[in-house]
């Protein structure tokens, strides 16, 4: 993992109403190798099958969180997909992380709904819902900014767009966007779940 992932936590403006991508950086806010800042904490929501599910249940492996919305067009299917290619390219060692996809939209993104859109990933990803309240106190752990867009169709979720890696612990390791190289991404999974550098090649162990 490179010392900046470690360091810096990127909060970006959110994405536009009409997806095409982020609106710019609003603001960079460095972090000591110890935060002072605590990012990542404790949720309990509900999964597809309304089964309720606690950060605890990821214990012992490496998570990479990601926070958005069903009907989003553009920033979220495209971290969505990076996150699994991530996690795609560590071969035998890829049960070792957990992909989460927490929705900001209860209203609309029920357990059900939140299931059957991340099944399309062709990944193993979790998707998980619950009440406004449940929605609002994991983001509010994860610093993650999300709001209501009103559109002449109903609305839109503005929202920031940070991929969040989590140690087998559960505390906030590095962040990412949705326009991070996965090859960057699997880099830091390697990293925080101890495995060798891969050969030139690309085949190495794991």
């Amino acid at each position: 993992m490179t010392p900046i992932a470690r360091r810096r936590l990127m909060l970006f403006a959110p994405a536009g109403a009409l997806g095409v991508g982020l609106a710019g950086v609003a603001a960079y806010v460095a972090l000591r190798p110890e935060p002072t800042i605590r990012i990542g904490g404790p949720f309990q929501l509900l999964d597809g099958d309304g089964h309720t599910v606690t950060d605890r249940d990821f214990r012992g492996r490496v998570m990479l969180v990601y926070f958005g919305y069903t009907h989003c067009p553009d920033a979220c299917p495209t971290a969505l997909a990076d996150m699994a290619n991530a996690v795609d390219a560590l071969g035998t060692a890829r049960d070792q992380v957990a992909l989460l996809f927490i929705t900001i939209d209860p209203e609309r993104d029920t357990p059900s709904v939140v299931r059957d859109y991340v099944a399309a990933f062709d990944a193993p990803i979790t998707g998980l819902s619950g009440s406004v309240d449940a929605i609002r106190n994991a983001a509010r752990e994860y610093r993650v900014y999300y709001a209501k867009h009103l559109t002449e169709a109903g609305y839109d979720m503005d929202h920031s767009s940070i991929i969040y890696a989590m140690d087998r612990s559960g505390r906030f390791a590095a962040n990412f966007t949705h326009e991070t190289p996965p090859a960057q991404i699997t880099v830091t999974l390697r990293d925080l779940l101890g495995l060798p550098s891969p050969s030139p090649s690309g085949r190495g162990p794991g």
